[in-house]
Protein backbone atom coordinates (compact mmCIF):
# COMPACT_ATOMS: atom_id res chain seq x y z
CA UNK A 1 0.00 0.00 0.00
CA UNK A 2 2.81 2.41 0.97
CA UNK A 3 4.83 1.92 -1.82
CA UNK A 4 1.60 2.06 -4.26
CA UNK A 5 0.85 5.94 -2.79
CA UNK A 6 4.49 6.68 -3.42
CA UNK A 7 5.08 5.70 -6.67
CA UNK A 8 3.21 8.67 -8.12
CA UNK A 9 4.87 11.02 -6.24
CA UNK A 10 8.43 9.66 -6.98
CA UNK A 11 7.60 10.19 -10.77
CA UNK A 12 6.31 13.29 -10.32
CA UNK A 13 9.41 14.50 -8.18
CA UNK A 14 11.55 12.55 -11.01
CA UNK A 15 9.43 14.90 -13.89
CA UNK A 16 9.80 17.88 -12.08
CA UNK A 17 13.30 17.55 -11.50
CA UNK A 18 13.49 16.99 -15.61
CA UNK A 19 11.83 20.16 -15.79
CA UNK A 20 13.70 22.05 -13.34
CA UNK A 21 17.14 20.25 -15.45
CA UNK A 22 15.85 21.24 -18.80
CA UNK A 23 14.81 25.11 -17.85
CA UNK A 24 18.51 25.33 -16.32
CA UNK A 25 20.03 24.49 -19.70
CA UNK A 26 17.39 26.19 -21.78
CA UNK A 27 19.16 29.23 -19.31
CA UNK A 28 22.49 28.67 -19.74
CA UNK A 29 22.44 28.20 -23.41
CA UNK A 30 20.57 31.67 -23.90
CA UNK A 31 23.18 33.21 -21.36
CA UNK A 32 25.59 32.06 -23.88
CA UNK A 33 24.19 33.37 -26.70
CA UNK A 34 24.00 36.78 -24.56
CA UNK A 35 27.39 36.46 -23.56
CA UNK A 36 28.85 35.94 -27.22
CA UNK A 37 26.91 38.90 -28.24
CA UNK A 38 28.32 41.26 -25.66
CA UNK A 39 31.87 40.12 -26.11
CA UNK A 40 31.73 40.86 -29.89
CA UNK A 41 30.13 44.14 -29.29
CA UNK A 42 33.23 44.95 -26.56
CA UNK A 43 35.56 43.70 -28.80
CA UNK A 44 34.31 45.21 -32.02
CA UNK A 45 34.33 48.11 -30.37
CA UNK A 46 37.52 48.11 -29.02
CA UNK A 47 39.25 47.12 -32.31
CA UNK A 48 38.23 49.95 -33.73
CA UNK A 49 39.84 52.22 -31.00
CA UNK A 50 42.88 50.32 -30.99
CA UNK A 51 43.86 50.23 -34.13
CA UNK A 52 42.56 54.18 -35.14
CA UNK A 53 40.97 52.73 -37.72
CA UNK A 54 39.24 55.84 -40.15
CA UNK A 55 35.69 56.92 -39.42
CA UNK A 56 35.31 56.33 -43.14
CA UNK A 57 36.17 52.78 -43.30
CA UNK A 58 35.55 51.38 -39.84
CA UNK A 59 31.51 51.42 -38.53
CA UNK A 60 30.91 50.82 -34.59
CA UNK A 61 27.31 49.47 -33.51
CA UNK A 62 25.98 53.57 -33.48
CA UNK A 63 26.71 54.01 -37.04
CA UNK A 64 25.20 50.20 -37.81
CA UNK A 65 22.21 51.58 -35.38
CA UNK A 66 21.99 54.30 -36.76
CA UNK A 67 22.06 52.54 -40.44
CA UNK A 68 18.97 50.43 -39.95
CA UNK A 69 17.03 52.51 -37.12
CA UNK A 70 17.46 55.83 -36.66
CA UNK A 71 18.16 57.57 -39.56
CA UNK A 72 15.78 59.15 -42.53
CA UNK A 73 16.03 56.33 -45.14
CA UNK A 74 16.55 53.65 -42.36
CA UNK A 75 13.11 51.35 -43.46
CA UNK A 76 14.42 51.71 -47.05
CA UNK A 77 17.75 50.17 -45.55
CA UNK A 78 16.04 47.79 -43.24
CA UNK A 79 13.86 46.73 -46.41
CA UNK A 80 17.11 45.52 -48.30
CA UNK A 81 19.16 44.42 -45.52
CA UNK A 82 16.09 41.95 -44.60
CA UNK A 83 15.40 41.54 -48.21
CA UNK A 84 19.06 40.02 -48.38
CA UNK A 85 18.97 38.13 -45.98
CA UNK A 86 16.21 36.16 -47.04
CA UNK A 87 17.88 34.93 -49.98
CA UNK A 88 20.98 34.27 -47.99
CA UNK A 89 19.16 32.20 -45.43
CA UNK A 90 17.40 30.19 -48.22
CA UNK A 91 20.72 29.25 -50.32
CA UNK A 92 22.26 28.59 -46.19
CA UNK A 93 18.76 26.22 -45.71
CA UNK A 94 19.45 24.94 -49.14
CA UNK A 95 23.23 23.68 -48.61
CA UNK A 96 22.28 22.77 -44.91
CA UNK A 97 19.99 20.61 -46.00
CA UNK A 98 22.13 18.74 -48.81
CA UNK A 99 25.14 18.61 -46.96
CA UNK A 100 23.66 17.11 -43.72
CA UNK A 101 21.46 14.62 -46.13
CA UNK A 102 24.82 13.33 -47.78
CA UNK A 103 26.67 13.84 -44.56
CA UNK A 104 24.15 10.95 -42.50
CA UNK A 105 23.76 8.97 -45.58
CA UNK A 106 27.99 8.68 -46.35
CA UNK A 107 28.34 8.52 -42.22
CA UNK A 108 25.75 4.97 -42.21
CA UNK A 109 27.64 3.48 -45.56
CA UNK A 110 30.89 4.04 -43.77
CA UNK A 111 29.57 2.39 -40.93
CA UNK A 112 27.86 -0.56 -42.85
CA UNK A 113 31.06 -0.90 -44.96
CA UNK A 114 34.70 -0.45 -44.59
CA UNK A 115 35.04 -0.50 -48.33
CA UNK A 116 33.35 2.13 -48.25
CA UNK A 117 35.14 4.12 -45.96
CA UNK A 118 38.31 3.66 -48.19
CA UNK A 119 36.59 4.87 -50.97
CA UNK A 120 34.44 7.69 -49.30
CA UNK A 121 36.56 9.48 -47.21
CA UNK A 122 39.85 10.22 -49.73
CA UNK A 123 37.25 11.67 -51.59
CA UNK A 124 35.66 14.00 -48.78
CA UNK A 125 39.15 15.23 -47.60
CA UNK A 126 39.92 16.34 -51.52
CA UNK A 127 36.84 18.51 -50.97
CA UNK A 128 37.94 19.76 -48.42
CA UNK A 129 41.17 20.62 -48.71
CA UNK A 130 40.93 21.98 -52.01
CA UNK A 131 39.85 26.02 -51.97
CA UNK A 132 36.08 26.02 -52.41
CA UNK A 133 37.02 29.69 -54.89
CA UNK A 134 39.37 27.20 -56.89
CA UNK A 135 35.93 24.54 -57.13
CA UNK A 136 33.71 27.47 -57.96
CA UNK A 137 34.40 27.59 -61.84
CA UNK A 138 34.19 23.70 -62.03
CA UNK A 139 31.11 23.95 -60.53
CA UNK A 140 29.14 26.88 -62.12
CA UNK A 141 30.23 25.31 -65.64
CA UNK A 142 28.59 21.40 -64.15
CA UNK A 143 25.63 22.91 -63.08
CA UNK A 144 24.73 26.27 -63.92
CA UNK A 145 24.56 29.61 -61.35
CA UNK A 146 20.92 29.12 -59.89
CA UNK A 147 19.85 26.87 -57.09
CA UNK A 148 22.47 23.48 -57.75
CA UNK A 149 25.80 25.62 -57.65
CA UNK A 150 24.15 27.12 -54.15
CA UNK A 151 23.42 23.73 -52.94
CA UNK A 152 26.43 22.13 -53.98
CA UNK A 153 28.93 24.98 -52.58
CA UNK A 154 27.27 25.54 -49.14
CA UNK A 155 27.16 21.41 -49.06
CA UNK A 156 30.79 21.22 -49.54
CA UNK A 157 31.44 23.36 -46.68
CA UNK A 158 28.68 21.43 -44.31
CA UNK A 159 29.56 18.16 -45.66
CA UNK A 160 33.00 16.97 -44.06
CA UNK A 161 32.77 17.86 -40.56
CA UNK A 162 29.26 17.10 -40.11
CA UNK A 163 30.69 13.79 -41.74
CA UNK A 164 33.52 12.95 -39.21
CA UNK A 165 31.37 13.84 -36.46
CA UNK A 166 28.58 11.67 -38.16
CA UNK A 167 30.93 8.46 -38.44
CA UNK A 168 32.69 9.19 -34.56
CA UNK A 169 29.30 9.34 -33.33
CA UNK A 170 27.55 6.43 -34.92
CA UNK A 171 30.76 4.19 -33.88
CA UNK A 172 30.61 5.25 -30.34
CA UNK A 173 27.46 2.39 -29.35
CA UNK A 174 27.72 0.27 -26.80
CA UNK A 175 29.37 -3.03 -28.20
CA UNK A 176 27.35 -5.13 -25.79
CA UNK A 177 24.31 -3.25 -27.06
CA UNK A 178 25.36 -4.31 -30.69
CA UNK A 179 25.78 -7.74 -29.64
CA UNK A 180 21.89 -8.09 -28.11
CA UNK A 181 20.41 -6.78 -31.55
CA UNK A 182 23.12 -9.48 -33.12
CA UNK A 183 22.12 -12.74 -30.95
CA UNK A 184 17.94 -11.99 -31.49
CA UNK A 185 18.78 -12.47 -35.51
CA UNK A 186 19.25 -8.72 -36.06
CA UNK A 187 21.75 -7.52 -39.11
CA UNK A 188 24.08 -4.61 -39.78
CA UNK A 189 21.10 -2.12 -40.98
CA UNK A 190 19.13 -3.69 -37.81
CA UNK A 191 21.89 -2.38 -35.24
CA UNK A 192 22.51 0.71 -37.49
CA UNK A 193 18.72 1.42 -37.17
CA UNK A 194 17.93 0.44 -33.68
CA UNK A 195 21.44 1.18 -31.47
CA UNK A 196 23.70 3.00 -33.55
CA UNK A 197 21.52 6.25 -34.56
CA UNK A 198 20.22 6.76 -30.99
CA UNK A 199 23.52 6.75 -29.48
CA UNK A 200 25.22 9.05 -32.40
CA UNK A 201 21.97 11.79 -31.48
CA UNK A 202 24.54 13.69 -29.84
CA UNK A 203 26.98 13.65 -32.27
CA UNK A 204 24.43 14.57 -34.62
CA UNK A 205 23.27 17.70 -33.29
CA UNK A 206 26.90 18.75 -32.45
CA UNK A 207 27.27 18.25 -36.48
CA UNK A 208 24.21 20.22 -36.65
CA UNK A 209 25.72 23.10 -34.25
CA UNK A 210 28.85 22.91 -36.53
CA UNK A 211 26.85 23.09 -39.87
CA UNK A 212 24.62 25.78 -39.28
CA UNK A 213 27.41 28.63 -39.36
CA UNK A 214 29.18 26.60 -42.16
CA UNK A 215 25.93 26.89 -44.36
CA UNK A 216 25.65 30.40 -43.53
CA UNK A 217 29.42 30.38 -45.23
CA UNK A 218 29.02 28.30 -47.83
CA UNK A 219 25.99 30.42 -49.38
CA UNK A 220 27.83 33.31 -48.85
CA UNK A 221 30.93 32.46 -50.80
CA UNK A 222 28.06 30.85 -53.71
CA UNK A 223 26.11 34.29 -53.95
CA UNK A 224 29.51 36.36 -54.20
CA UNK A 225 31.21 33.67 -56.83
CA UNK A 226 27.91 32.10 -58.77
CA UNK A 227 24.22 33.88 -58.22
CA UNK A 228 24.85 37.92 -57.98
CA UNK A 229 22.21 37.65 -55.05
CA UNK A 230 21.94 37.58 -50.84
CA UNK A 231 24.54 39.43 -48.43
CA UNK A 232 27.06 37.74 -50.44
CA UNK A 233 27.14 39.39 -53.51
CA UNK A 234 25.45 42.51 -51.28
CA UNK A 235 28.58 42.85 -49.43
CA UNK A 236 30.90 43.18 -52.28
CA UNK A 237 28.41 45.24 -53.92
CA UNK A 238 28.56 47.95 -51.07
CA UNK A 239 32.36 47.29 -50.90
CA UNK A 240 32.62 48.79 -55.27
CA UNK A 241 30.15 52.18 -53.98
CA UNK A 242 32.10 52.42 -50.75
CA UNK A 243 28.93 52.00 -48.89
CA UNK A 244 30.84 51.29 -46.11
CA UNK A 245 27.90 51.82 -43.77
CA UNK A 246 25.70 49.02 -45.38
CA UNK A 247 28.78 46.81 -45.80
CA UNK A 248 29.00 46.59 -41.86
CA UNK A 249 25.60 46.19 -41.61
CA UNK A 250 25.62 43.62 -43.80
CA UNK A 251 28.17 41.54 -41.77
CA UNK A 252 26.10 42.33 -38.41
CA UNK A 253 23.14 41.08 -39.38
CA UNK A 254 24.41 37.78 -40.89
CA UNK A 255 26.38 37.22 -37.84
CA UNK A 256 23.25 37.75 -35.79
CA UNK A 257 21.64 35.45 -37.48
CA UNK A 258 24.35 32.89 -37.40
CA UNK A 259 24.31 32.98 -33.81
CA UNK A 260 20.34 33.00 -33.61
CA UNK A 261 20.72 29.93 -35.39
CA UNK A 262 23.05 28.34 -33.49
CA UNK A 263 21.22 29.04 -30.10
CA UNK A 264 18.41 27.60 -31.82
CA UNK A 265 19.89 24.33 -32.82
CA UNK A 266 21.55 24.49 -28.90
CA UNK A 267 17.46 24.70 -28.15
CA UNK A 268 16.52 21.77 -30.33
CA UNK A 269 19.46 19.59 -29.05
CA UNK A 270 18.56 20.01 -25.31
CA UNK A 271 14.88 19.41 -26.24
CA UNK A 272 15.61 16.34 -28.31
CA UNK A 273 18.17 14.76 -25.87
CA UNK A 274 16.11 15.24 -23.29
CA UNK A 275 13.19 13.03 -24.62
CA UNK A 276 15.03 10.88 -27.17
CA UNK A 277 18.67 10.60 -26.22
CA UNK A 278 20.67 7.88 -23.86
CA UNK A 279 20.34 9.94 -20.26
CA UNK A 280 15.88 10.31 -20.93
CA UNK A 281 15.77 6.26 -20.85
CA UNK A 282 17.79 6.19 -17.65
CA UNK A 283 15.67 9.45 -15.74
Amino acid sequence: MSAATTTPTAAGEVLALRGHLAWRRVGRVLLDALTTTVVVLVVWTGLLAAFDVSPYVGKGPAQVWEFLVTDADAGENRTEVVRLLGETLTDASIGFVAGMLAALVLAAAIVLSRSAEGAIMPVAMLFRSVPLIALAPIIILLVGRGVASVAVMSGIVVLFPALVTIVLGLRSASAQMRDVVTVFGGGPRTVLRLVQLPAALPAVFAAVRISVPGAITGALIAEWLATGGGIGYGVVSAVGRAQNTKVWALVVVVTLASLVLYTLAQLLEQWVLARFGPAAGRA
